[in-house]
């Protein structure tokens, strides 16, 4: 009896030994080969329990997940021959890990050296087409497009795929700084003259036409004033003549008024003319009554 509870133990034993050997977990985070021999026999695996030959199958573990390779500083020629310093990184993850163990041999550090050799060369080509004021102030964002664009056709042979690429900064030298600088200063003093100028060329057609308006507005409001002067002199001339012919010696006797009116309005008004002239008709009526 004891020989046979033995021997079970020592079976369930080797089964859970086989099972240890032979059962392999995926994770989410995780992609995995299986080397038969030392090479691939399968790479496909889902996240999970799978089965592999002991003794003659191996597993490899890589991480899934995006990586980062920050690349050192480095010096590049602009197309005016200058210097820039560039810091730069790129976001990557495995693909393909069967390209990728037979491209890099699994290594990561190996990759990052890869991915560091590919964006030099691409940051060389691109920077050399540029002048330093369109990499520093136009066409940072192009340039990191392009090159997350090139970058992940040529990784692409080596079962990694290119998710991001950035440019951190863009230092000058001190000795390109100051002429760099100044030159933008120019640049953007030119522009600025030219917006003043064609704002005073703007102002002065404002005012012109302005002024063109202002004079037609004030021609216009003067012809209907002399209108309205024409109509009210008529309109008066018709009542002094209804006036008159109402009665004339009324009429006659009102104009001498106004006209005494006039002629005595100062202190000191002086006449010389014949006592008995028309002009004093009604000063001499009004003293023959008295």
């Amino acid at each position: 009896m004891e020989k046979r509870i033995a021997s079970v133990l020592i079976g369930v034993a080797v089964v859970l030994f086989l099972a240890s050997i032979s059962l392999f977990t995926v994770s989410e985070r995780e992609k995995a080969i299986v080397l038969r021999l030392g090479k691939i026999a399968r790479a496909d695996y889902m996240p999970g329990l799978h089965f592999k030959f002991p003794f003659i199958e191996t597993v490899r573990r890589f991480d899934a997940r995006i990586n980062t390779m920050d690349a050192e500083p480095e010096r590049y020629l602009t197309a005016e021959k200058k210097n820039v310093i560039v810091d730069a990184f790129v976001k990557w993850r495995i693909s393909d890990v069967a390209t990728y163990f037979t491209s890099m041999g699994g290594d990561s550090n190996q990759a990052n050296l890869r991915i560091a050799q590919i964006i030099k060369q691409d940051l060389r080509n691109q920077f050399g087409k540029r002048t330093i004021q369109e990499v520093v102030s136009g066409d940072r964002v192009q340039v990191m497009d392009i090159l997350t664009t090139t970058m992940a056709q040529q990784a692409r042979d080596f079962g990694i795929e290119i998710v991001d690429v950035r440019i951190k900064r863009i230092d000058l030298p001190e000795n390109v700084s100051a002429s760099v600088y100044r030159r933008m200063e120019a640049e953007r003093a030119r522009i600025a003259k030219d917006f003043r100028s064609k704002g005073a060329e703007e102002g002065e057609k404002i005012r012109a036409d302005a002024d063109r308006k202002r004079t037609i507005i004030i021609a216009e409001a003067y012809g209907e004033a002399e209108r309205i002067r024409g109509e009210g002199d008529a309109l008066a001339s018709e009542i002094f003549a209804k006036a008159y012919t109402a009665d004339p010696d009324f009429y006659s006797f009102y104009r001498s008024l106004q006209a005494y009116r006039s002629t005595f309005k100062g202190g000191n008004n002086t006449m010389v003319v014949e006592p008995d002239s028309e002009f004093f008709k009604y000063f001499k009526e009004s003293g023959g009554t008295d």
